[in-house]
């Protein structure tokens, strides 16, 4: 075999290596060694020895590498053994299952006449089995599937008459090769005329096969649920403005960036008529699909809302949706109001958002007035009598609805922006500009503030901006 061939090989080179070497110390270098060096002649005689040595050495594993390939070639690419050298080529190849499975059909069934079985014992999931085989009949798989369990260890095993474990490979009636918990069984009569050492090597190249078919596998999930997210992201992109309206007296601005590639923030603007005009922005706790699913239902629940005006209704509607989901770790906070450019007057509820603000202007230039909170978050507890507030509006007053990603993005010491002067002195000096020049101003602040690190949360924000 394969093995021993290369072993006699390897003796047969260095016994003759060895002969040759002791030829030359004990009848050439003598010879050669000059008489002016007589003081330093065992030095000379050691040099020459020893580069008689390497070079010699260096001759014998030429040619023992020419021989051992020679000997792999004739012992394990020619009769029975090469159906399995070709076995090996072919998955070494192999970048998916429907590969795997051609190989095993092509070579080990019809050039091989071998059964085959391929089970994943961690499920006890049939992969393959040859049809119309021995390993087709459903004894034989349960007798494989139960006698060789998940935690059999990794290598390759020769297989008796009765699927046993048989010691010896000259009494195999067929192999086994298990890695990971895959077993691929090959059943053939004349197992016992495979070289030995192609074992080895095909329990090697199965296992890189699993290991590649499972990367590229990952990855193909890994594709298509990006592929999933972004349909998802595109599809509640498609549930805020994707145009502003043109609304008499007031002029709307707004932003919206995703930490990933869905958010739970939210906005919208609604006009009622001629004066009013519905406003709201919220954001939904967590992150991820389960808070994109609440947005899209706040958000249809309140376009399907005919009377828009009643804002508690419109508030205990998206109350009474949330909980209907029963996800209970699931709710929102939200700023929703009427603008009304006839009375000028916003009527709001807050519930709990910490950061709507109107900007107007003053004798000694813009104030902010916050627009407090007035209701508890919705969705998952109770709401008590929800409060109505109203405040008066005027001619280049700027009202600004932003989620937390605004005001609590910090800086390296871990300050959150909306505790700073330099938020509200920023908000102030770009206040009389276009709601979206505001808005980028705005943005690049957080983006400052935070270092041009990744920001931790979803950065939303609606502005509305009244005109004389």
């Amino acid at each position: 075999m394969y093995k021993s061939k290369r072993r006699t090989a390897l003796i047969s080179v260095y016994v003759l290596i060895g002969l040759i070497f002791t030829f030359l110390a004990v009848f050439l270098v003598p010879q050669t060694k000059p008489n002016d060096f007589s003081e330093h002649s065992n030095f000379f005689t050691i040099t020459v020895a020893a580069v008689l040595f390497c070079m010699l050495a260096l001759v014998g594993s030429t040619i023992y590498t020419t021989i051992r390939q020679s000997i792999e070639k004739k012992s394990l690419n020619s009769r029975e053994t090469a159906f399995l050298s070709r076995f090996i080529d072919r998955i070494r190849f192999s970048y998916s299952l429907e590969d795997f499975y051609n190989a095993i059909s092509s070579i080990l069934e019809e050039e091989a006449d071998c059964s085959v079985l391929y089970i994943d014992s961690k499920t006890d999931f049939v992969r393959y089995n040859s049809p119309n085989r021995l390993t087709s009949s459903q004894e034989t798989i349960d007798k494989l599937a139960h006698s060789y369990p998940a935690d059999w260890p990794e290598g390759y095993f020769y297989l008796d008459n009765n699927f046993g474990i048989s010691s010896k490979s000259e009494r195999a009636r067929g192999f086994f090769l298990s890695t990971d918990s895959q077993h691929l069984f090959v059943l053939c009569r004349y197992t016992h005329l495979f070289d030995n050492e192609i074992y080895g090597r095909l329990l090697d190249e199965f296992s890189r096969f699993q290991a590649r078919a499972n990367i590229i596998s990952n990855l193909s999930e890994i594709s298509e649920l990006s592929k999933e997210w972004e349909t998802l992201a595109q599809t509640q992109r498609s549930f805020l403005p994707q145009v502003m309206p043109e609304v008499p007296k007031v002029k709307f601005g707004a932003y919206f960036r995703p930490l990933i590639n869905v958010s739970g923030d939210y906005y919208t603007v609604l006009p009622i008529d001629e004066h009013k005009t519905f406003i709201m922005l919220g954001d939904v706790s967590g992150k991820g699909m389960a808070a994109a699913l609440v947005m899209g239902l706040v958000l249809n629940t309140v376009k399907i809302r005919e009377n828009k005006e009643d804002l508690v209704g419109t508030l205990n509607a998206i109350d009474k949706a949330i909980k209907n989901m029963s996800m209970q770790d699931k709710y929102t906070v939200l700023f929703m109001g009427i603008l009304d450019t006839q009375k000028m007057t916003l009527r709001y509820i807050n519930a709990s958002m910490s950061d709507p603000i109107i900007v107007t202007r003053s004798p000694n230039g813009y104030r902010i007035k916050p627009l407090s909170s007035n209701c508890s978050i919705v969705g998952i507890i109770p709401l008590d009598d929800i409060q109505i507030a109203e405040q008066r509006l005027f001619s280049g007053d700027l009202i600004l609805m932003a989620s937390d990603g605004v005001s609590e993005v910090m800086n390296d010491e871990g300050i959150e922006l909306g505790d700073t002067e330099y938020y509200t002195d920023t908000i102030k000096q770009n206040a009389g500009k276009d709601p979206q020049d505001f808005i980028e101003d705005i943005v690049e602040l957080v983006i400052d503030y935070n270092g041009n690190k990744k920001l931790r949360d979803d950065v939303t924000m609606l502005v509305a901006k009244i005109q004389g």
